[in-house]
This record gives structure tokens, C-alpha cells and sequence, in this order.
């Protein structure tokens, strides 16, 4: 039976899940000017942007049935508690170090708390509505990752004390949420049992499905990734500028477009095909990014946030999906954790490669290296794609 207030419950899981990643990506459009005040190189930029996935990895697996055993609220309350402690530490920032640990903290309340968050919209979702909290997961995550930037860009760029002001309204609204989780009945109690840690599992029978799954949506996230971290500065050197406001939106733009194409392909009927489109798109979207820095162009740079958002939302929709729908009911917060390590891995060992080149040459070498190497990942996933359509498919199990 369900507690009082489900749909009201059902909102705020959605709502926490959506600050949590907004709060962990404010600081987008600061990194370069961290670099700049405490002195450090394009490699440590992309580590302390990287701390982040690093640290969430571990945290999922450790933390991935803690909700399971003690309720939703207390999980999710404690990742946004959290999560405050992260943007607190952002606020006051004196240095390099503060910048890691504050990383490494908003990384551990994503980890902690994002399990129970999609959970509970899972167990609160309206009769046969499961589809709707699988979007809606997605969506507070693309869209988070969207709306962080581009508010820090704008209070970072227009509002006082540049550094601080966008940390303070991060407080002011996690808490707020803070409160209305701990205030609203209706929020999933716990299972009992005991608890043992999450381990990223995924049984023999679909390895090679998850194999090809894992690969696409990562390579979608790692060029995510790519607009979170290093994209602001790419923008500044490529236009001249140092509007914190228009970098921020150039990252949030690749995000709103994934938010906008998840909606569009909800209902997707070929996921094959759409994954393989939406890879392919990714591919276009590189070759605008790079083409755009030698041309001087903003036109060329707004197509490729535009269009590899569309394809990111497409690619990883459909493999998020294909995932859930794959997984044996009963191991399936192991597939789940197994696919997210993947996710994230790429994104951070990406955004290090990335990191690396343009300490060691230049900005614009690490971006050209990256289109190719990630391009490549994206070509062979779309000819994975391919032969196992050309091979009849697999059927997939559509959770419901």
C-alpha cells in the first residue's frame, strides 16, 4: 500500500534528482577561470571535473541498496545534505584543493542518492505510467546537467561576486527541496533484509547485447562530457571572449537539445535504428566542433551543440532502455550499476585524454583528438548496430 501524496511524491523524487545533477554542474563555466586564478594546467582542469565521475562510481556501488534497507527519504535526504556540503565548498573555494574535494563530495551525493531518487519514481509512477519514470529519470539528468550551466554561466557573468552567487542559490534551492523531502509523506519505506554491496553484474546470456548498449551510451555521455568541461574554454579561445553567460549556454544547448530529442523518441519503435542515427549524429556534430575553430564560427558551433544533443538524446534514450529491457528482473540493480560504471568511466577517462593533449599541445589538438577517437567509438557501435540488424535483431523485452 501506498503512503498519502504519491503524485506530490512522485514530483519531489523527480525535482531531487534534477538538483542534485544542476548543483553538480555549476561550476561548468568557472573551471577556466579557476585555472586562470589558482594557476593550474588544462590536465588538473579536466582531473577536477573528472573527480566527479570517479568518485560517483564507487559511491553507486556501495550505496546502491542502502535505499533498499533504510527508505527512499533517508537516502535522498542524505545525498542532498550532501550535496550542500559540495556547493559550500565551491562558495568558499581558496584554492585548487578545495575545487577536488568539492568534486569529490558532489560526486558521492549524486552516487548515493541518484539510485533511490529513480527508484522511488519507479515505485511512485501511476499505474502502467512506468515509461514516464523512465523519461523523466533521463530527462532530470540531461536536463540538470542543461539548466547547471547555464545558470552558473549567467550569475557567474551578470550577478555579484562571480565565484560565489551561484553556489549560494544552489544552497537556497537544494535545501529548500531538503525540506519537502523530509516534510512530504509518501515517499517508499524500506525493504529490510540485509545489506551487501551493489556489484556491477551483467550475466553471460546478454553480455554481448550489453557490450554494444554500454559502448553507445557512453560514447554519447563522453561527448557531454567534452561540452561540461573543456567546451567553455574551447568557446572563449574560438569567439575571443570571456562571457561566462554565453559559455555556459553553449554547454547547456548540447543538454536541452538531448532533453527535446528524449521527448521526440520516447516512443521509438526501431531502437537499432534510432541508436545508430543518433550516433551518427554525434559524428556530424564532432566535425562541426572541430571545423569551427579554424572558420571562427559561432554558426558552426551552435549546429554542433545542437545536433550532437539530438543525437545524444536518441542514443542514449534508446540503450537506457534497451538495458532496462534486457535485464533479468531479478539482477537488474546490477546490470543497472554495471551500465552507469561504463557511462561513467568513459566520460572520465575521455575528459582526462582530453586534459592531457592540450597540456602537452593544445587546446585545439585535444578537441581534434577527441572527435577522432570518439568518432570512432561512435562508427563502430553504428556497425555493431547494423550487423545485428542485418542478422535478424534480438528481441527485447519492453518494460511496461
Amino acid at each position: 500500500m501506498r503512503a498519502a501524496g504519491p503524485s506530490a511524491a512522485f514530483v519531489l523524487a523527480g525535482t531531487a534528482l534534477f538538483v542534485l545533477v544542476a548543483g553538480a554542474n555549476l561550476a561548468t563555466p568557472l573551471y577556466a577561470v579557476y585555472r586562470e586564478r589558482f594557476g593550474f594546467s588544462s590536465v588538473v582542469l579536466t582531473l577536477v571535473f573528472a573527480t566527479y565521475q570517479l568518485v560517483l562510481c564507487p559511491s553507486l556501488l556501495v550505496f546502491g541498496q542502502l535505499s533498499d534497507r533504510l527508505g527512499r527519504r533517508p537516502v535522498i535526504a542524505g545525498g542532498l545534505a550532501l550535496a550542500m556540503v559540495g556547493l559550500a565548498l565551491f562558495a568558499l573555494a581558496r584554492g585548487t584543493g578545495w575545487l577536488f574535494a568539492a568534486r569529490s563530495v558532489q560526486g558521492l551525493a549524486v552516487g548515493a542518492a541518484s539510485g533511490a531518487a529513480t527508484a522511488a519514481l519507479v515505485e511512485l509512477a501511476p499505474a502502467g505510467a512506468a515509461a514516464r519514470a523512465a523519461l523523466l529519470s533521463t530527462l532530470a539528468q540531461a536536463g540538470g546537467s542543461a539548466v547547471g550551466p547555464l545558470v552558473g554561466g549567467m550569475l557567474a557573468e551578470w550577478a555579484p561576486a562571480p565565484r560565489t552567487t551561484a553556489f549560494v542559490a544552489g544552497l537556497v534551492v537544494t535545501g529548500v527541496v531538503l525540506a519537502g523531502v523530509l516534510a512530504l509523506p509518501g515517499m517508499p519505506g524500506p525493504a529490510g533484509g540485509a545489506w551487501r554491496m551493489q556489484r556491477p553484474s551483467v550475466p553471460r546470456e546478454i553480455r554481448a547485447r550489453f557490450a554494444r548498449l554500454a559502448l553507445t551510451a557512453a560514447a554519447a555521455w563522453a561527448v557531454a562530457g567534452l561540452y561540461l568541461s573543456v567546451v567553455p574554454s574551447y568557446v572563449g579561445s574560438l569567439l575571443d571572449t570571456s562571457n561566462l553567460a554565453l559559455e555556459g549556454a553553449i554547454a547547456a544547448l548540447m543538454l536541452l537539445a538531448s532533453c527535446a530529442a528524449q521527448v521526440v523518441f520516447r516512443r521509438g519503435g526501431a531502437p537499432e535504428r534510432d541508436q545508430s542515427l543518433g550516433l551518427a549524429l554525434v559524428v556530424l556534430s564532432l566535425g562541426a566542433l572541430v571545423a569551427a575553430f579554424p572558420t571562427r564560427s559561432l554558426a558552426l558551433l551552435l549546429l554542433a551543440a545542437v545536433v550532437g544533443g539530438v543525437g545524444h538524446g536518441m542514443a542514449f534514450l534508446g540503450a537506457q532502455t534497451d538495458v532496462n529491457a534486457i535485464a533479468p528482473p531479478d539482477r537488474r540493480g546490477e546490470v543497472t550499476a554495471a551500465f552507469f560504471v561504463c557511462v561513467y568511466l568513459g566520460v572520465a577517462v575521455s575528459a582526462i585524454g582530453v586534459g592531457l593533449v592540450a597540456t602537452l599541445a593544445s587546446l585545439y589538438t585535444a578537441v581534434v583528438v577527441f572527435a577522432c577517437v570518439t568518432g570512432a567509438a561512435c562508427v563502430a557501435a553504428i556497425g555493431w548496430h547494423v550487423a545485428v540488424v542485418r542478422r535478424g535483431g534480438v528481441p527485447l523485452r519492453r518494460a511496461r
